[in-house]
């Protein structure tokens, strides 16, 4: 199934984080909060101005972004765990 997110929407799926701290603990799986990084899937067209154009967002398909904890609603799609956000409850892009 395809999916494409409408407006300003955009379609992120989480990225891995390390499970191991800087100092070499191994932190457990149940101890593991769900990462705040992503990387950008698919967008939206953008949204329209107030003279009716379209106005293109800032992220593309490709980008790793940062988002906050709680952000996006979550989805299962051809069984891949998605979120689909907002243009707006994204922090930036990592470089």
């Amino acid at each position: 199934m395809k999916f494409r997110p409408l407006h300003d929407r955009v379609l992120v799926k989480r990225v891995a984080e390390e499970t191991k701290t800087a100092g070499g603990i191994i932190i457990p799986d149940t101890a593991q909060e769900k990462p705040s990084e992503g990387k950008v899937v698919s967008v939206g067209p953008g949204v329209r101005d107030e003279n009716g154009k379209f106005v293109a967002l800032d992220v593309k398909k490709g980008d790793r972004v940062l988002f906050g904890k709680w952000g996006g609603t979550e989805v299962t799609i051809n069984g891949d765990e998605l979120l689909i956000m907002k243009e707006s409850d994204i922090m930036g892009v990592l470089a």
